[in-house]
């Protein structure tokens, strides 16, 4: 995941209640379901694993008390356009002056 929302919660809730708020909080800000959130192994509880709304995998980069919370890469490729699609940018050519160099 290359971009997400960054959700803070420090207070008493429980692990899966942090999750889900932060997965309503990005619903509801964003217009669409997140798939993967990624916290800090410090952070991190089991407990209601199975009821979390969102995918969930460890980080390090992530810091405490802190859920990147977002869409997984491969999910969003699916919404891009394909390559006939998308326009094409001519390939640059040398400079005249670099083709005469090259030349001799």
């Amino acid at each position: 995941m290359d971009i997400g929302m960054l959700w803070f919660d420090d207070s008493s809730r429980s692990f899966a209640e942090k999750v889900r708020r932060a997965a309503d909080y990005y619903k509801e800000k964003y217009g669409r379901e997140p798939t993967l959130c990624l916290v800090n192994p410090e952070t991190w509880d089991t407990a209601g694993e199975k009821s979390m709304p969102v995918e969930m995998r460890q980080a390090r980069l992530v810091l405490p008390n802190h859920f990147w919370i977002g869409v997984e890469d491969d999910l969003r490729q699916a919404h891009k356009p394909d390559a006939q699609q998308r326009a094409v940018r001519p390939a640059r050519r040398a400079a005249p002056a670099r083709q005469a160099e090259q030349a001799a």
